[in-house]
């Protein structure tokens, strides 16, 4: 958490002692960082503002072989994890500053996170989104409480705003990092999930460069059981956690997809008390493609009903994309964190998703523009069982035999055989079937 106010001495923390890069810390120095103790404290304190979540086997258990448990975060009111980590930074800010308020400048889960939690505790509450945000976004947080702004064409603008109006009215600006406290609150997942699922072998968390749930939760699952395995797992467009693991200290200048799909998920490494933690609690850390992420958005929404974000399925998708194949006939809790996705982009994300699954397949074929032809082919799509999605006809540029029709056929089949199963009886009646490759 980075706080810019008249006095930014107004939240100390005995425990927030931030190592250089180039230090050397035991486990036990990592541990005063944030200790056992503090996420139980944190516990306690926030457990009537925040959901105890479910942590429920999933039937997706049978197709990937091993016992797992879903840790269904993206239940919490604002749709994300966040809000641990926050309500307990709000809760142990000074009364004084209470009074006064907070501000935030992004359109990020944290954000959210702030604008809902801040107005539960009558703490002053401001939102700074540059002209760019989706609609769906500030008006979500103005209906949480938060007095929202737009300013700016980027976020940097809408940042040097807000530090701005921090610093003339006494505001505390927030910036999601990692303090004591706010891993303190993230923790608290990793309590739960130990005391929901026992004899529990590992447990998957999103990782990339907001870590701070997986350093957080590792911290707690370490203390109660050290054989538990820790594993982390973010995109292999931005590994920015295995660079900075490799590197020693948090990344910097990370070229990162700002692409609203991967939300939090993309970023840079934000500090180093969560970089320290990885490094020693973390047994593993992996990348999945953005495909891999897609297909296990697709599984949760079909065997869980749960509409997730790229980071809520990221950690599933490290068991799709068979990443972890020591972890068969095991006992796995995969924290799904975040449900946060606008409806257009939900859209996309399946049609790809079905596409990648082999479950939406496009062909072309010429067929004479004669009476009974086209009930021919559709009578073979049929018997198929393929459900035809879209059909259209081209006649005026039709570059073969005249009198002829080319048909553009998108179909609906049930999986990666019965697409196969489909495309050898296309070939069988016309041979010059073109089918469309992804």
């Amino acid at each position: 958490m980075k706080i810019v106010s008249r006095n930014e001495e107004l939240l100390r923390d005995a425990l927030s002692c931030i190592p250089q890069p180039s230090s050397r810390t035991s486990l036990a120095s990592c541990n005063k960082l944030i200790r056992f103790e503090d996420i139980s404290a944190a516990a306690f304190k926030i457990q009537c503002g925040v959901q105890k979540t479910p942590c429920m086997y999933s039937r997706l258990s049978k197709q990937y072989g091993m016992d797992i448990y879903l840790k269904k975060e993206f239940l919490q009111y604002t749709g994300s994890v966040k809000e641990r980590g926050v309500l307990y930074l709000l809760m142990s800010l000074p009364q004084d500053q209470q009074r006064k308020g907070v501000i935030v400048s992004s359109d990020s889960n944290f954000s959210m996170a702030v604008a809902y939690h801040a107005s539960e505790l009558r703490i002053p509450v401001f939102v700074i989104m540059c002209t760019s945000t989706a609609p769906a976004r500030v008006k979500m947080c103005r209906e949480y409480g938060a007095m929202v702004i737009s300013y700016g064409t980027t976020a940097k603008d809408s940042q040097l705003h807000a530090r701005r109006l921090a610093q003339e009215n006494g505001y505390l600006y927030l910036e999601e990092e990692d303090s004591a406290v706010y891993l303190s609150g993230l923790g608290t997942v990793g309590l739960e999930m130990y005391e929901q699922v026992p004899k529990l072998d590992a447990v998957i968390f999103p990782a990339g460069g907001h870590c701070g749930l997986l350093a957080g939760s590792a911290a707690a699952l370490k203390h109660l059981n050290p054989h538990i395995s820790i594993i982390g797992v973010e995109s292999e467009s931005f590994p920015v956690l295995q660079q900075s693991l490799k590197a020693g200290h948090p990344a910097e200048d990370q070229a990162c997809n700002n692409h609203h799909f991967y939300g939090d998920v993309s970023g840079v490494c934000f500090g180093s008390n969560s970089l320290q933690l990885t490094g020693k609690l973390v047994d593993k850390v992996v990348a999945v493609r953005e495909e891999d992420i897609l297909i296990s958005m697709l599984r949760l929404l079909e065997y869980e009903r749960a509409t997730v974000d790229a980071e809520g399925a990221i950690g599933l998708a490290a068991l799709v994309a068979g990443k972890l194949p020591e972890l068969k006939g095991k006992r796995v809790a995969v924290v799904i964190c975040s449900g946060n996705l606008e409806l257009h982009l939900l859209q996309q994300c399946i049609a790809q998703a079905l596409t990648l699954d082999n479950r939406v397949c496009r062909f072309s074929l010429v067929i004479s523009d004669c009476p009974g032809d086209m009930a021919k082919l559709l009578e073979i799509l049929a018997r198929e069982e393929a459900r035809v999605l879209d059909i259209k006809q081209e006649r005026t540029f039709v570059t073969s035999e005249l009198f002829t029709v080319e048909v553009i056929c998108t179909v609906e089949t049930r999986d990666k055989i019965h697409s196969a199963q489909l495309r050898n009886a296309l070939l069988e009646r016309y041979p010059r079937t073109v089918w469309t490759e992804r």
